[in-house]
């Protein structure tokens, strides 16, 4: 597949995938702890990751310069 997003939105893009991917598994692992595997578990599941994820997308945004940068200056540089 040919790139069609411009660089200056891959922080964006980072963000979208990552927050989504994360409350996804999040809330899924939630939601199995606490309803079990039954036949309502997928809507419990979809009520609770897009919230999650309409929270964990602008959060990323935000606290991703900061670990950044907390990671720029305790990891070793070659």
């Amino acid at each position: 597949m040919k790139p069609f997003l411009p660089k200056k939105y891959e922080h964006i893009a980072f963000g979208f995938m990552l927050s989504g991917m994360m409350s996804c598994l999040v809330s899924g692992f939630a939601t199995l702890i606490a309803i079990g595997l039954t036949g309502e578990f997928p809507l419990h599941w979809l009520k609770a990751w897009i919230p999650s994820w309409m929270l964990a997308f602008p959060v990323v945004l935000v606290v991703a310069p900061f670990v950044r940068r907390v990671l720029s200056t305790i990891v070793i540089r070659d």
